[in-house]
């Protein structure tokens, strides 16, 4: 697999401010100055993970996939090539902008902006989080997870999958379609939803403490309207989190927890349980459709599912499992 994480994301919005308060306060990641039309947001010891820009339209503006050098960035130049993906080089400034040595610009069936790099930047300062929080689980795992909603899920597994290599962690298909893909030992770097529309979904980033994610709730629950899915643990990579409404009208998972799996031994397969075991109470979801979820969750809990947890395996009288 040539594309090893998830190592930046790019978002367009005239909000800069409400970005600003809204990556450090409440996230708690640390503002960089970048200067003019431009926020840059650092979670660990990379000098950025998150950028905001202010042109074009509220939304999306790029995924930056990372890979390991040079050569693997001109592999992956020439398979997208040989199946005519139009692919174009960054110019030295461009690379200067996003703290990388050198990246390629290409796009997804669905228009969405991709860009492959290597070489990333580290800073010579620690990281000081926006609040006191432990820190963000990223490393090798990378910067967190991306879902996009899209209108068609065919073409997006046959590029993902077929052509980027992305591994399937597991799918669903009922209440929608839903993919999980991998490219490391987190459990999705990446997945998309068959919503029958198109743009970002979410951003997860991962908390190094589940008292962080308590905290950033009980901050979330002081402003109207930010909170989109109450707390919550997921059926499939098992993160406990909720969910904000970011300035740009799309969300941010919060969470703490989550699944890493051995990429090697992982086997895909498809879920029937729903996305979360419990909570993710999807607060501006129309009826039926978030009745159906609460339903979905409801049942697993009648199943008795759970996820592994050793406190729980000792008190059943069994050996804790990873």
């Amino acid at each position: 697999m040539l594309i090893t994480a998830l190592g930046y994301i790019g978002i367009r919005s005239a909000r800069l401010e409400d970005w600003a308060g809204f990556a450090t306060r409440l996230l708690g990641m640390q503002q960089v100055d970048r200067g003019g039309q431009m926020r840059a947001f650092r979670m660990d010891d990379r000098t950025q993970r998150l950028i905001v820009t202010g042109a074009g339209a509220e939304g999306l503006d790029m995924i930056g996939w990372e890979v390991a050098d040079a050569a693997a960035l001109d592999a992956l130049a020439g398979r997208l090539e040989a199946a005519g993906v139009r692919v174009a080089r960054g110019s030295r400034a461009l690379a200067d902008q996003r703290q990388v040595a050198e990246l390629i610009l290409f796009e997804d069936p669905a228009g969405n902006r991709l860009e492959a790099f290597h070489g990333a930047a580290c800073a010579t300062e620690p990281f000081l989080p926006g609040r006191p929080i432990s820190g963000f689980r990223t490393g090798p795992l990378g910067m967190g997870h991306v879902v996009l909603q899209v209108e068609e899920t065919a073409p997006m597994l046959a590029f993902y999958r077929d052509l980027l290599g992305f591994r399937v962690s597991d799918y669903g298909l009922s209440p929608y379609p839903l993919w999980f893909f991998h490219v490391n030992g987190r459990h999705h770097s990446f997945a998309m939803v068959g919503s029958g529309r198109a743009g970002l979904h979410h951003l997860m980033v991962e908390l190094g403490c589940l008292d962080d994610v308590g905290q950033g709730y009980d901050l979330a629950l002081l402003e109207e309207g930010r909170v989109a899915y109450t707390l919550g643990r997921h059926t499939n990579d098992h993160m406990t989190s909720f969910y904000v409404n970011t300035p740009s009208g799309f969300l941010v998972e919060y969470g703490w927890g989550g699944r890493v799996i051995d990429p090697a031994r992982w086997q895909p397969h498809e879920t029937f349980d729903g996305p979360s075991l419990w909570g993710h109470e999807r607060l501006q979801m129309p009826e039926p459709a978030r009745s159906r979820l609460r339903e979905m969750r409801l049942a697993a809990a009648a199943k008795g599912l759970r996820a592994p947890d050793p406190a729980c395996a000792l008190l059943e009288g069994r050996a804790p499992t990873a």
